[in-house]
């Protein structure tokens, strides 16, 4: 299957809503979402994803299935004390690379950046959420990878829309990538399109690989 992860457009964030210029990116990424195959539409409970979702579901004449595990992450100390840029994920991988410390370290959580901050049960949550929901299309978490466990319809594609750290969260933990490193990664610019495949046989292991990253050429073509 294809996972067509979309973030939103540009937001007004005190709103929870799209910007007039979201809403232009939005109706442009629905209209490339056509030729993309997408037979469902999943977002964030989000008012700026939903938004952008609503564009593609007029556009593909779709419904929209919520996901509330998608919903952005957030981050803070979680017992008072002080954190590194006050515990923001971007600028902690930032300084992580500056001290030429490892972003794809699988013990993150344990690192003294992440070991108190409240985005780690965030990413927790995403994980959790994902397996649950690629479960439901028959792909099994074991370990590092998903098993198919039946013949799924073939070629199905899924868009889901959300949000910068949600996304790298979920598709980070589909692809074994650990969140700090997914963050430094997969860089995603408003309603950039990232497609991620899960290839497999029934009762075989899924290799989950990158399509393409980013794509924002809806954009440069509006």
């Amino acid at each position: 299957m294809r996972i067509v992860f979309v973030r939103h457009g540009e937001p007004d964030y005190a709103r929870d809503c799209l910007t007039e210029t979201g809403r232009a990116q939005a109706e442009a990424a629905a209209l490339r979402l056509k030729g993309e195959g997408v037979e469902e539409l999943w977002s964030s409970p989000l008012g700026r994803a939903l938004e952008t979702a609503r564009a593609a579901s007029e556009a593909l004449g779709l419904p929209v299935r919520v996901l509330d595990f998608m919903r952005e992450v957030t981050w803070g100390s979680m017992d008072g004390a002080e954190l590194y840029a006050g515990g923001h994920p971007w600028a902690i991988v930032s300084e992580m690379a500056r001290q030429g410390l490892r972003l794809n370290d699988p013990g993150w959580r344990e690192s003294p950046f992440f070991r108190t901050n409240r985005v780690v049960e965030c990413v927790d949550r995403i994980e959790a959420g994902i397996d649950d929901w690629l479960a439901g299309f028959g792909y099994v978490r074991e370990g590092a990878f998903y098993r198919q466990t039946g013949e799924e319809k073939e070629h199905r594609t899924v868009a889901l829309f959300s949000h910068g750290g949600s996304s790298c969260a979920a598709m980070g933990h589909i692809l074994d990538l650990p969140f700090p490193y997914a963050i430094a990664l997969l860089h995603i610019d408003f309603t950039g399109i990232t497609a991620v495949e899960l290839e497999g046989r029934a009762g075989d292991g899924a290799l989950a690989r990158i399509l393409r990253s980013n794509d924002t050429g809806h954009l440069r073509e509006g």
